[in-house]
């Protein structure tokens, strides 16, 4: 691996950290710099890293929020802490539709709208839906103000909106937030929720790229890997506490207008190819 390629992983990482935590499209936004910038790489090679350096994303949610999702309390013996214990069966429950949905329609969907133009429609219309829903917003209170105040429809409800993510451009975490504030739940818990939530959607992704990859590598295959998933880690730990303390004085507005605007160039670079 050359220094050129390293510079690519490092600014993949990067962008991998940032956008996988802001409601703007982590997939959509690593096909679209790898569009710009390619990585030499095979395409499924490509495929594969683009996915599975996210884990270095959910090392840095379960990094950050250890206290909170760890289901055990050491003192003199092991205590079952059963307010996690619930947090991770809500977690569960909202994982099914994504689970089963991915494994009937993640090949399809992957050929049939991983396309720049696919990608440009979904930030756009997501975008659209952030700014209708937090303008719709400002005339109501939230009904759930804390994850722990989720209950089990609740989370069922945003693991549909989380399925909706599934076709490049859309989001994990932007379809996670704008179902869960349409549904009633306040920006930080529906944040929180959806940093839980990719904890296991991401690595039962991840795990599964990676054995359909086949968990061959050569040594700067891996070394790439390694680098990208370290980057995302680091920049994802800057990224959730900026969004966490960005919200508490302001709403998702911004990156509506944001997906707006990055939609429309994609499309403009589309027509001037």
């Amino acid at each position: 691996m050359n220094l050129v390629e390293l510079l690519k992983v490092i600014f993949l990482g990067s962008v991998e950290g940032i956008t996988e935590w802001l409601p703007i499209s982590s997939t959509g936004h690593m096909l679209l710099a790898d569009e710009f910038m390619t990585l030499k790489a095979n395409e499924a090679y490509k495929e594969m890293f683009f996915v599975v350096i996210q884990l270095g994303s959910i090392l840095a949610v379960i990094f950050q929020y250890w206290n909170k999702i760890f289901p055990f309390r050491f003192r003199k013996r092991p205590i079952v802490r059963e307010g996690v214990v619930c947090l991770w069966l809500k977690v569960a429950i909202a994982c099914v539709p994504t689970g089963i949905l991915g494994f009937l329609f993640d090949e399809y969907l992957e050929k049939h709208f991983g396309t720049a133009i696919s990608i440009a429609a979904m930030l756009i219309l997501y975008g659209i839906a952030f700014i209708a829903i937090e303008k719709w917003n400002q005339k109501r209170m939230s009904e759930i103000n804390a994850v722990n105040d989720i209950n089990y429809q609740t989370a069922f409800l945003i693991g549909l909106f989380q399925s909706l993510a599934m076709i490049p451009g859309t989001s994990r975490s932007g379809a996670t937030i704008a179902g869960a504030l349409l549904i009633g739940v306040s920006r930080k818990a529906a944040a929180e929720f959806s940093f839980f939530l990719a904890i296991p959607t991401m690595i039962g992704a991840s795990l599964f790229k990676l054995v359909k990859f086949g968990f061959v590598f050569s040594w700067a295959e891996l070394a790439m890997l390694m680098i990208g998933m370290a980057v995302s880690f680091a920049v994802s730990m800057l990224t959730i506490r900026f969004l966490i303390n960005y919200i508490n004085q302001h709403d998702f507005q911004v990156f509506g207008w944001y997906r707006i605007l990055i939609g429309f160039f994609v499309l403009s670079q589309q027509v001037l190819k």
